[in-house]
């Protein structure tokens, strides 16, 4: 009998991370979440009868110590999701040194952490490793400049690993996903549409009113792609940078003002 499978999550508490560890767990993957703060590390493995694990990823005794618990309590890993993430928005000049480092230090140290202590057991597995980067990390967007460049550098970091680990039977695939519907994004929602007068899902509204699917992603719907790209079904898949983004990086801005449906500004209009 085959033993169930066991995934990793960084960033597990909430989003995307957690959607993750559910959509996992509903197919009978023993989950692992970890993160920074416990309360919710501990509700989103009770939702999901799984283990949680604090810890800071950009540690790298920290990252050992997670990965080193999840085999210890499972007894193997054959996927990882790379989730965990933090955001300091400005231009360059507004970005100060120590957010340009801890940036860095999350976005891409962390990702080097985990990776330096899972790829033994993922290369034992033949297993797959999914990076959460971001539609940042693929096209430049005001007040974005770190932390596109830490998405960027983890997306190129990840499509290393396939072809360095490919051969050795190790999948790394990335999603991009756009704006999705997260208790961070509803704060970011909130702080956007307040001096607009907008309430969070105007707001929503507003930055994806130009997106071709005119909404933000569930967090689900991301996990349900995260989870494809781990499963067998995926397993000629390697390599591979996929938006999940309702089409937004498809978007030539260029020709936005001749779209009758919206108007120049980008604002929704009402017409048929």
């Amino acid at each position: 009998m085959t033993p169930p499978r066991v995934a990793l999550v960084t960033g597990g508490g909430a989003g995307i991370g957690a959607a993750t560890a559910r959509t996992l767990a509903r197919t009978g993957t023993r989950v692992v979440v970890c993160g920074r703060r416990p309360e919710p590390l501990e509700r989103t493995a009770q939702e999901t009868g799984g283990l949680a694990v604090a810890g800071d990823v950009a540690d790298p005794a920290d990252a050992a110590r997670v990965v080193q618990r999840t085999v210890d309590h499972f007894g193997r890993l054959d996927g990882l999701v790379l989730n965990a993430g933090v955001m300091h928005p400005g231009a360059l000049l507004d970005v100060s040194p120590e957010a340009f480092e801890a940036t860095l230090r999350v976005n891409v140290g962390g990702l080097y952490h985990v990776l330096r202590a899972a790829l033994p057991h993922l290369l034992t597995s033949r297993g797959a490793v999914v990076t959460v980067a971001s539609v940042a990390g693929l096209r430049a967007s005001a007040e974005m400049s770190v932390y596109a460049a830490s998405k960027a550098a983890a997306t190129a970091l990840t499509q290393s690993l396939a072809v360095d680990y490919g051969p050795q039977g190790l999948r790394a695939n990335v999603v991009c996903p756009g704006w999705t519907a997260t208790e961070m994004a509803d704060a970011e929602m909130a702080e956007f549409g307040g001096p607009r007068g907008l309430s969070p899902g105007a707001a929503y509204g507003l930055v994806t009113s130009l997106v071709p699917a005119r909404r933000p992603a569930g967090a689900d719907e991301v996990a349900a792609c995260i989870a494809w790209l781990l499963s067998d079904q995926a397993r000629y898949v390697n390599a591979a940078v996929v938006p999940v983004d309702g089409g937004q990086v498809a978007v030539d801005v260029g020709t936005v003002p001749f779209d009758p449906r919206v108007s120049v500004d980008g604002r929704p209009v009402d017409r048929p």
